[in-house]
């Protein structure tokens, strides 16, 4: 904790990746274990997803039952004190490769999220955007027979559900034009908007380090800014239980619970929640 004290007084404007580990204090759990290996069947790809009805079908069951937790899901320590370290002028930039909305929730402002946010969900045939929570509404009156279904959930809000009555599913559809539904996140297989990436990559040249907070890297959209980081010479921190992609990387690793560092980084920094 002192070596991460100097850290971040040493580099006071942080570029900070933030990932699932975040919000695993908040009851979301995260993708993988700590040698950074799937712990559940991996998410469907966004191909699948455009071209298969069954695939629609089994993705919105998922979704359906995990959007109860992440809806219900609370900001903790580490969202508070990366929304403090703002406020007190320390970040840089906060990146998010989350898609529950909990940093804003907790009070940050300057959010890059990378991969969207489960909150919005847009058309793909007129692209009219709805809620999520319209959306849920939709679901439930339409499959009232799912609604007692349980099942480990995700940090995007799937959910691993017996699929043996997914055929009975109906999928939401457009309330204007019919069209296809897509919640505004990046499914495995689809890229970054460019937009999202250059905001990003122009906050992480005017930065003086990176500190990745609860990500094992192991998706390259992650991954990437810390091998540009490297390139340019800025020095690399990471807070993650178990092994991350940039460990070769590193000039310093903390294996804790996120919210624990923070918390204490806060107390350290003198920084009040």
């Amino acid at each position: 904790m002192n070596d991460l004290h100097n850290f971040v007084q040493q580099y006071p404007r942080l570029f900070v990746l933030s990932g699932a580990g975040v919000s695993t204090d908040s009851g979301i759990p995260g993708y993988r274990d700590t040698e950074g290996r799937w712990k559940r069947t991996p998410p469907i790809l966004l191909k699948d997803f455009l071209s298969d009805q069954s695939v629609r079908q089994r993705y919105w069951v998922r979704s359906m039952v995990g959007w109860r937790i992440v809806a219900g899901a609370h900001p903790n320590a580490a969202h508070h004190g990366l929304s403090r370290l703002e406020a007190a002028g320390r970040l840089r930039q906060l990146v998010t490769q989350n898609v529950d909305g909990l940093h804003q929730r907790a009070g940050s402002i300057d959010v890059i999220e990378l991969h969207g946010n489960l909150r919005r969900v847009r058309c793909l045939g007129c692209g009219a955007d709805h809620s999520r929570e319209s959306v849920q509404r939709m679901l439930q009156a339409e499959n009232p027979h799912f609604l007692a279904c349980g099942a480990m959930v995700a940090p995007d809000g799937d959910a691993d559900v017996e699929s043996y009555r997914v055929d009975a599913f109906r999928v939401p559809t457009c309330a204007y034009c019919a069209g296809v539904l897509k919640p505004e996140v990046v499914f495995f297989g689809e890229g970054v908007p460019r937009d999202r990436v250059d905001a990003a990559v122009g906050a992480l040249e005017q930065s003086d380090a990176v500190l990745v907070i609860g990500s094992s890297l192991m998706v390259y959209s992650g991954y990437r800014f810390c091998e540009w980081a490297d390139k340019m010479g800025k020095p690399i921190a990471a807070i993650n239980l178990g092994r991350t992609r940039a460990d070769h990387l590193l000039s310093l690793k903390i294996e804790r619970s996120c919210a624990d560092v923070l918390r204490s980084l806060m107390e350290q920094l003198g920084i009040a929640y």
